[in-house]
């Protein structure tokens, strides 16, 4: 019998399905072993000797390993291709005491499919310990950090609060861009507008309108501040009374859009969540489920994507192939241009693949009804991507025309699709505008000329797409870093999101940032932590060792940190006095701060430990339980701070609502009314009636 073992259940039911009698595959569910919670577990004396412990939860797994482990003629290493597969493909070697190595085999593969398999198994490698040693060093790096920095924030700080190298730098971003915003001041510009219409050449034909912008006065571009009052705007609309708009110049181009590459982990995870609003945690949750395998009628546990963890936009000969011939038999010879992308990322493996489907005949319509909801979105989204990259590109129309009036000139400008390319099968932002067939020196009717008033707005607030691309230009985390780090500075409530789904710093995130910028500036600079990550991809090419690389960062941190201790006064946010009075034992409520943000608490602790929340204002929506009719709707968080809507009466009354109610019933079936995605349903999911909000 030949024991092969892979990381997770579904992984091993698709696994299996390809192999031969005499084949078991087991699952060890995620790592089995870790350094122990509740101290370093590192020898920072004897070149940083880890010492690793089996937890709990996984002894119960490796035993059932262990009880067929004499059966096996050999143990098949399967776990996934990156160093955190290749850490535990060794950690299992030592949990499980395999010490021949003429029985222990490591395969890699990008895709869960047949052929991968079987070709996996005829070329087994051996394991490689660059890639092991890249995964220990990030994990002691990040268990020196975090143990270093937690209790030094604990006792200057307050209690639970957590320090990480590269959640810190998110946190310093997000931090950052909004004090940009605090200090951004608006100014007021205006733009001038011209509806314009070419009159008609024949007899019952309607005049063509269309719109210009004015773009220059005596000759000169007019900046986009350049008109910064309404005076001014009025005085160029005096100027222009009585003008003739006459076609001054008309310039024609053609021009081609081509497509993006296949996605990596950094674009797939910003382009769900500016297409479906997905997390950066649930688009790799839902990529993992097609990667590993999902139940297809009549065919069994499928994998339908490659793997999800990458930085590389290379695509296989094969899969080239397979694209190639998917477009000539579907949309024509004429539709097919064959590229090859080369990946930017410096620490990329040109080895490695890009996020494709594991067959490009596999279209999302045809595999619809064994997909959830989400899981046909993503699948469809990788699927139109990776065909598209392979296509034409799109030729478009560029018109320019622009329009004198008196001393003034206004530019129209319109687009057209010649040829649509890829654009057939993966629609981007590309919206036609077409202007009326015009020629040189053709008079225009003025329908209306309109001066609109604008002002400047300050950067806008990080969301999860936004906060994943500026991370990866800065270097800063790899492919399977982004979606823990989001989740971590979340969790650890340095911030929050607000309405549109963007981050913004809590106070104890200011605290928390500035601190550590002050006093450990290394810790949160840009370059520094993106140069780790340059240091942890050259070990796990094998060209560094990680040991020196750990004491030039370890000597440095631990005597700034010693320092500080004595150094850093305690910045504790004071308690603040209040009206109010504790309803248990009638002393005086203060205003606390915690990690989890400011509270009530009782003067009189600890003999009395009463708390309550500050409830803010905006979370009382002044509208009725729809359920009991006697309590209030309110906002509230969960853990992770998503909100919800329930009854203040809970839990006497259970009504819960993620969709926000506003005080309505539905006019065909009498259930409340929600806003969603700036719509007003009901919320009723049998009932399809719905307004604009």
């Amino acid at each position: 019998m030949k024991l092969v073992i892979v990381e997770s259940p579904t992984k091993a039911r698709t696994i299996q399905r390809f192999l031969p009698a005499g084949f078991v595959v087991k699952s060890s569910y995620g790592h089995v072993r870790d350094l122990p919670k509740g101290k370093l577990g590192v020898d920072t004396a004897n070149d940083f000797e880890p010492s690793y412990v089996v937890p709990i939860i996984a002894k119960k797994r490796l035993q059932e390993i262990k009880k067929i482990l004499p059966k096996a003629e050999k143990v098949i290493l399967a776990s996934d291709e990156d160093r955190e597969g290749e850490a535990i493909a060794w950690h299992l070697i030592q949990a499980l005491k395999l010490s021949d190595p003429k029985k222990i085999e490591r395969i890699v593969f990008h895709e869960i499919t047949k052929s991968a398999i079987e070709n996996a198994l005829k070329n087994p490698r051996e394991l490689d310990m660059s890639l092991v040693d890249a995964q220990q060093a990030r994990r002691i790096l990040d268990r020196l950090v975090g143990y270093g920095l937690s209790p030094f924030l604990w006792k200057k700080v307050a209690k639970g609060l957590s320090a990480g190298r590269v959640q810190s730098v998110a946190v310093r971003l997000i931090v950052e861009r909004e004090r940009e915003i605090q200090k951004f001041k608006s100014e007021e510009y205006w733009t001038i507008e011209a509806l314009l219409a070419q009159q008609p050449k024949t007899a019952g034909q309607q005049p063509i309108e269309f719109t210009a912008s004015l773009i220059k006065q005596n000759d000169k571009s007019i900046s986009k501040l350049g008109i910064k009052t309404e005076t001014e705007a009025k005085k160029i609309l005096d100027d222009l009374n009585g003008a003739e708009y006459q076609v001054a110049d008309i310039i024609q181009k053609e021009t081609r859009k081509h497509p993006a590459p296949p996605f990596t982990t950094s674009t797939l995870q910003q382009q769900a969540a500016n297409k479906f609003g997905f997390s950066a945690k649930q688009t790799m949750q839902i990529a993992q489920q097609l990667y590993e395998g999902v139940e297809i009628g009549g065919v069994g546990s499928t994998g339908l994507i490659t793997y999800m963890r990458t930085d590389s936009v290379n695509l296989a000969a094969e899969a080239l192939n397979q694209i190639k011939n998917y477009i000539t038999d579907n949309f024509g010879p004429k539709y097919l241009e064959a590229r090859f992308f080369k990946t930017k990322s410096k620490g990329a493996q040109e080895a490695h693949e890009a996020i494709r489907p594991t067959d490009a005949s596999n279209e999302p319509d045809k595999i619809k009804e064994y997909l959830t909801p989400q899981q046909f979105k993503l699948y469809d989204l990788i699927w139109r991507r990776t065909i598209a990259c392979q296509m034409a590109p799109a030729i478009l129309a560029a018109t320019s025309v622009d329009i004198a009036a008196k001393q003034y000139i206004f530019r129209a400008t319109g687009s057209q699709i010649k040829f649509d390319g890829y654009l057939k099968i993966y629609n981007g932002k590309i919206q036609e505008t077409i202007l009326p067939p015009l020629s040189i020196k053709e008079y225009l009717e003025l329908i209306k000329l309109s001066p609109n008033q604008h002002f400047t707005q300050p950067p806008p607030r990080y969301g999860e797409a936004a906060l994943i691309k500026i991370l990866e230009e800065y270097g800063i985390g790899r492919p399977s870093t982004y979606a823990p780090t989001i989740s971590t500075i979340q969790d650890r409530n340095y911030t929050q999101k607000d309405d549109n789904k963007k981050f913004f710093p809590t106070e104890i995130g200011f605290l928390v940032s500035d601190l550590l910028v002050k006093h450990f500036p290394q810790i949160v600079d840009y370059q520094f932590t993106a140069a780790m990550e340059e240091d942890l991809d050259t070990i796990a090419e094998g060209k560094k060792d990680w040991v020196p690389m750990m004491k030039n960062f370890y000597g440095p941190f631990k005597e700034n940190l010693d320092k500080k201790y004595d150094e850093v006064e305690t910045t504790k946010p004071e308690p603040e006095k209040t009206d109010k009075i504790c309803p248990t034992c009638g002393a005086p409520l203060l205003i606390r701060t915690s990690r989890f943000g400011k509270f009530y608490a009782c003067s009189a602790f600890p003999k009395c430990r009463y708390t309550e929340n500050i409830k803010d204002a905006k979370d009382e929506l002044n509208i009725h339980c729809p359920k009991c009719l006697a309590g209030q709707v309110v906002a509230r968080r969960t853990k992770r701070k998503k909100i919800f809507y329930g009854c203040s009466r809970y839990p006497e009354c259970d009504f819960a609502s993620w969709d926000k109610p506003i005080g309505q019933k539905c006019p065909e079936c009498g259930a409340p009314l929600v806003e969603k995605k700036g719509k007003i349903i009901c919320s009723n999911k049998e009932c399809k009636y719905k307004e604009k909000s």
